[in-house]
């Protein structure tokens, strides 16, 4: 078995930094330690040397789609370099975003909206180191702390198998990985060598980027050649009825139209949708219809607001893409 290489010159933490003295940590070592075959010493070591993160547990608690609005979130991410450096970006990579196209039946523009969106084309990958990031959260986190330890567990045996240096990994203070901004389990289930040269590298490649997010998509149930979302506008108050939050769509275009629910573009026939409500404080509801598609996109980040950024940029990229052709 490989053995966990980065630990071999693990130097001692900062007292006031180290995980590795408390119980619900230790109990978590005995578990990787039973499960996975890791030797307990090593991972002692690890903790010792991983550091809690304040500004990490400050920014989990106000994440973007909280403290904004839809118009304000929406104008931080659709602009006109990002749109510019989204079809530079396709323009560069295009053979690669086709080939994807082919083989996972994602178009170009939702793959390079998604890297957009995430990294702006693998510029920002995150400067946290993600070993304390997820520690952080894993331990000091009480929310989502099963989330962020399963994440955890995923990349120090990522890590492991890959015989990376634990500690010289960075990304997003949510522990989220390289241009895709993965996280561990999405690295290790969805992640491929796209480029072909006998490895995966999503800090670096953006082939094997554009390739893990397609065949990411597609695997959560990506229909090939059909829409994300359907524009709307809402009449009367029985829509609200069907506005409770939900990605998945489970109502008919029928039911939905009869509810006051006026669509302002051609709905694919036979298609189910959800509504989806991008509200802002004393503004009108913008509606939309999410299809299959926009549900696939919010399993990606579980935000109608992310999703919904996502798909416009998408449509702003193909305009511009195909205006520039």
């Amino acid at each position: 078995m490989k053995a966990l290489l980065f630990l071999l010159f693990a130097a001692p933490a900062l007292a006031h930094a180290s995980y590795s003295g408390r119980p619900e940590v230790q109990e978590f070592v005995r578990d990787l330690a039973k499960r996975h075959g890791m030797v307990e010493k090593e991972l002692k070591l690890v903790f010792a040397k991983a550091q809690r993160l304040d500004p990490v547990l400050e920014a989990i608690a106000r994440p973007a789609e909280r403290v904004r609005s839809w118009e304000e979130y929406r104008a931080l991410l659709i602009t006109e370099r990002r749109v510019t450096e989204g079809v530079e970006f396709w323009k560069k990579y295009r053979r690669t975003l086709e080939r994807a196209e082919r083989k996972y039946g994602v178009p170009p523009q939702y793959v390079a909206a998604i890297i957009g969106v995430e990294t702006f084309y693998g510029r920002n990958t995150g400067n946290w180191r993600v070993v304390d990031a997820l520690t952080t959260l894993a331990f000091d986190y009480p929310p989502r702390a099963g989330f962020f330890r399963s994440e955890l567990e995923s990349y120090l045996l990522m890590a492991r198998d890959a015989g990376v240096d634990v500690f010289s990994v960075r990304g997003s203070y949510a522990g989220a990985i390289g241009i895709p901004q993965f996280m561990p389990s999405s690295a290790r289930r969805y992640a491929v060598d796209f480029d072909g040269n006998g490895k995966i590298d999503l800090q670096k490649s953006r082939s094997d980027a554009i390739g893990s997010v397609a065949n990411f998509l597609k695997v959560h149930g990506w229909e090939r050649d059909a829409d994300v979302l359907v524009d709307a506008r809402v009449t009367g108050e029985a829509w609200r009825v069907y506005a409770d939050g939900r990605f998945e769509p489970k109502h008919s275009m029928t039911v939905l139209r009869g509810a006051g629910i006026e669509f302002d573009s051609p709905e694919p026939a036979g298609a189910s949708g959800a509504l989806i409500e991008l509200a802002s404080a004393g503004r009108p509801s913008d509606c939309r219809v999410g299809l299959r598609n926009f549900y696939v996109i919010t399993r990606y980040t579980r935000s109608a607001f992310y999703a919904a950024a996502v798909a416009d940029l998408a449509r702003e990229l193909k305009k511009a893409y195909d205006l520039g052709r």
